[in-house]
């Protein structure tokens, strides 16, 4: 995982927000997985707010979509596609 990578969540009613600090790369995306996987199960949105992020790795990129479970309920913001991003924010 990147030294300065974080995640912070909480959830209310039906949904979880999770907030994405620092740098993505494939470690990130199995901290990431990992942590929609503890606390997803009755969620039917997840906002994933991504501002705080540095950069994200297509390797973490990657990993994170072929390893993602609960994809049809994800909202990013802001609201560019995750899955082709490629380069620093």
């Amino acid at each position: 995982m990147a030294k300065n990578f974080t995640i912070s969540f909480h959830q209310n009613r039906k949904n979880l927000h999770v907030k994405l600090h620092g740098n993505f790369d494939g470690s990130s995306a199995l901290e990431l997985i990992n942590t929609l996987k503890e606390h997803s199960n009755g969620a039917e949105k997840i906002f994933i707010d991504t501002r705080e992020l540095c950069s994200i790795h297509p390797f973490g990129r990657d990993v994170f979509w072929k390893n993602c479970t609960v994809s049809n309920k994800l909202e990013f913001s802001p609201n560019y596609n995750f899955r082709t991003f490629h380069t620093s924010i």
